[in-house]
C-alpha cells in the first residue's frame, strides 16, 4: 500500500471575503455552496467507500493485561514527581520544584500566588498582552493559597500537588465561574466543579483561572475574536494552536507547571507541540468528562498539559479513574505507572511509517528523527508499519466532529448564529449539511479504523509521528479580530492527530527541540488503550536526552 494524501482544496479567506462566504453558507444558496465545498474536500468519494461489515457502535476498547503496580492516584502522583529528573534549565519550575520549595521553606503558596498575580497583570496588560485568561478571581486564589500554606506548615498537605498552581481551559466547569467555551453569549455560572476541577482541588492544587481557547473548540489554529488571540511565549507574533490555546501557553510561560485542556481533534496535542510543552490525550473515557459541556461526544477527551513528562504523569494520576457521573469512565482498568522509571527500552517495538513520518517540514522531521535515535539508543527497535489511509481518517473525523458540534450548538445557532465567530459559523453550517447517513457511515468507518489499528498494534508497542507537520505559523494580524479560514494550515496541524481521536487510543506530545526560527517541534507517541504508562516512560527517556529551551516570554515564581 502506497502512502497518499490529498491536498486541501480551499481558498484562504479573511475580511470581507470571509464574511461574504459565511453569509452565503447560511443563506438560501447555502446548500449548493456547501455541496461544492464538501465535494472539493472529497466527501462525495467518502460516501461511496464501503465500511464492510462494521457497525456504527464502537465496541469497548480492550482493557489490556492486568497491571502489576496499581496504586491510588495520589501515590502515583508522588511517585511521578519523585522520579522527576533535573530540568534542563533552572528556570523550568516543575511541580516537583514547587513541592521541594515548599518543603524546604524557601517559599510558600501565598508568596507564589502573589508573584504570579503580579506577573499575570503585566502579561495581560498594555499593547503587549498575551491574552491568556478569560476569567480569574485573584482574591479567591489567595485565600486557597493561605490554606495550602497552613497545611504545609502543619505537615498536613493534601498531596504532592498541594499548592501547585494550575489553570483550566474555559471548557470545563469551575464552581462560581461561567464556562464560556470561548464564546461571548454563555453566561450561566457553574454551580459545581467538573470532575477534573474537583480532583485537582482535592489534591490541594491552586486553580489560577480559566484559560483562553478557540471558540467552542472548533478550530486547531486557536484565534479567538472575543478575547483576543492567545500568543505564543516563544514568539508572540505566532499562534499557540488550538483549541486549548492558552492552556499550553500559560505552562510554557511559567505561570503553572500543569494545566487542563480538551482534545476532540488535537486540541491538547497541537498547542502542546507549538508551545514546547507536554500534552496527554489519554484513552477515551480514562479521565472523566463530567462537568465538561458536550461538544463532540464520540471523539472528545479532557486531559493534562505540563511542563515536563513528570508534571503530566502526576496530573494524569490525580485525574484518571472511574467517576459515577460519567458512565463512559466506568469501564477501565486500575490506574498504574508500570515501568515508568525504567529507561532500558530493550524489547520495545516502535511502529514507524517512514513516508508518513517524513510528510512534514524539514526542521520538524530532523528534530523528530533525533528523538527517534534517542529511543533506539535506549534499546528500542523500529518496526516499519503500513501507511494510514489519511483521506478516510480525515473524512470520518470531519463528519463526526462537525455533526456533533452542530448538534451541541443547535439551540444557540437557532437563536442567533451571528453571535459565533466567522470560522465557527462556517464549520457549523457544514456540520448541519451532513446527513444522518453521512454520520452513520463515518461512525462505521470509525469502528473499522479502530479495529485495524488495534490489530496493527500487535506488531508494535507504540506508534510514532511528528505531532504537527509545521511549527507555529504567524498570527494573521491584518485579519484580526475576526481571523481567517485557512484549511491548509489546519491540515498541517491535524495531519498526524485525527486517528487518536477516532480510535480513542492514548497519545502523548512532547517537545523535541526547536526549528531554525527558534520555534518548538513536537513528537507524538500513540499507544494501545490504557497504556499511558508506556507513553510516559518513553517520553521520560526522550526528555532526559534532549535540551529544553526557555521561551522569550517567561516568568518565575520560585526565585
Amino acid at each position: 500500500m502506497r502512502y497518499t494524501r490529498d491536498s486541501v482544496k480551499a481558498p484562504r479567506l479573511s475580511g470581507v471575503a470571509l464574511k461574504a462566504f459565511v453569509s452565503a453558507l447560511e443563506s438560501a444558496v447555502g446548500p449548493v455552496l456547501i455541496n461544492k465545498v464538501i465535494t472539493d474536500a472529497g466527501i462525495t468519494r467518502f460516501r461511496q467507500m464501503s465500511a464492510g461489515t462494521a457497525s456504527p457502535i464502537q465496541v469497548p476498547l480492550p482493557l489490556g493485561p492486568a497491571p502489576t503496580e496499581a496504586a491510588d492516584g495520589q501515590t502515583l502522583a508522588k511517585r511521578a514527581l519523585d522520579a522527576q529528573p533535573s530540568a534542563g534549565s533552572a528556570k523550568l519550575e516543575t511541580a516537583a520544584a514547587f513541592r521541594a520549595a515548599y518543603q524546604g521553606g524557601g517559599t510558600d503558596p501565598v508568596r507564589v500566588v502573589r508573584k504570579l498575580h503580579d506577573a499575570i497583570l503585566k502579561l495581560e496588560g498594555g499593547d503587549e498582552t498575551m491574552n491568556f485568561f478569560i476569567s480569574r478571581k485573584p482574591e479567591q486564589v489567595l485565600a486557597e493559597a493561605e490554606a495550602s500554606t497552613a497545611r504545609w506548615r502543619a505537615g498536613t498537605q493534601k498531596s504532592a500537588l498541594d499548592g501547585v498552581p494550575v489553570v483550566l481551559k474555559d471548557e470545563v466547569d469551575l464552581e462560581g465561574f461561567v464556562t464560556t467555551l470561548g464564546t461571548k453569549f454563555r453566561s450561566e455560572v457553574a454551580t459545581r466543579d467538573s470532575a477534573v476541577a474537583a480532583r485537582l482541588k482535592a489534591a490541594g492544587a491552586l486553580i489560577l483561572g480559566k484559560a483562553n481557547m478557540n471558540e467552542i473548540g472548533i478550530n486547531p489554529i486557536g484565534l479567538n475574536p472575543h478575547y483576543g488571540p492567545a500568543r505564543n511565549p516563544f514568539d508572540r507574533t505566532r499562534i499557540t494552536g488550538g483549541s486549548s490555546s492558552a492552556s499550553a501557553a500559560v505552562v510554557a510561560a511559567g505561570l503553572c507547571p500543569i494545566s487542563i485542556g480538551a482534545d476532540g481533534g488535537g486540541s491538547i496535542r497541537i498547542p502542546a507541540a507549538l508551545c514546547g510543552v507536554v500534552g496527554l490525550k489519554a484513552t477515551f473515557g480514562r479521565i472523566s468528562e463530567a462537568g465538561v459541556p458536550p461538544l463532540c461526544w464520540n471523539v472528545g477527551h479532557v486531559g493534562p498539559l505540563g511542563l515536563t513528562v513528570a508534571d503530566v504523569a502526576a496530573a494524569y494520576a490525580v485525574l484518571a479513574g472511574p467517576d459515577v457521573h460519567d458512565p463512559v469512565s466506568l469501564h477501565q482498568p486500575p490506574l498504574h505507572l508500570t515501568g515508568y522509571e525504567n529507561g532500558d527500552l530493550k524489547g520495545l517495538r516502535i511502529g514507524l511509517c517512514n513516508a508518513y513520518f517524513d510528510d512534514a517540514d524539514p526542521d520538524v522531521v530532523t528534530r523528530c528523527r533525533e528523538a527517534l535515535k534517542v529511543l533506539t539508543d535506549a534499546g528500542a527497535t523500529l518496526v516499519e508499519v503500513p501507511p494510514p489511509d489519511l483521506n478516510l481518517i480525515r473524512w470520518s473525523h470531519t463528519v463526526i466532529i462537525l455533526s456533533e458540534m452542530r448538534e451541541a450548538m443547535h439551540d444557540e445557532v437557532l437563536k442567533d448564529s451571528t453571535r459565533f465567530a466567522l470560522d465557527s459559523r462556517a464549520n457549523l453550517a457544514i456540520g448541519a449539511h451532513f446527513s444522518s447517513r453521512d454520520y452513520v457511515h463515518a461512525m462505521r468507518h470509525r469502528q473499522q479504523l479502530t479495529r485495524e489499528l488495534l490489530e496493527l498494534m500487535h506488531t508494535c508497542d507504540v506508534m510514532v509521528t511528528p505531532t504537527t507537520a509545521c511549527t507555529a505559523p504567524l498570527i494573521p494580524e491584518s485579519t484580526l479580530p475576526d481571523g481567517e479560514s485557512n484549511l491548509t494550515v489546519a491540515d498541517q496541524l491535524m495531519r498526524f492527530i485525527r486517528l487518536g481521536n477516532l480510535t480513542g487510543c492514548p497519545a502523548l506530545s512532547l517537545p523535541v527541540g526547536l526549528d531554525a526560527l527558534g520555534l518548538p517541534v513536537g513528537l507524538q507517541l500513540m499507544g494501545r488503550p490504557y497504556e499511558e504508562h508506556l507513553l510516559l516512560r518513553l517520553g521520560r527517556v526522550i526528555e532526559a536526552a534532549l535540551p529544553r529551551a526557555v521561551p522569550r516570554v517567561h516568568v518565575t515564581a520560585l526565585q
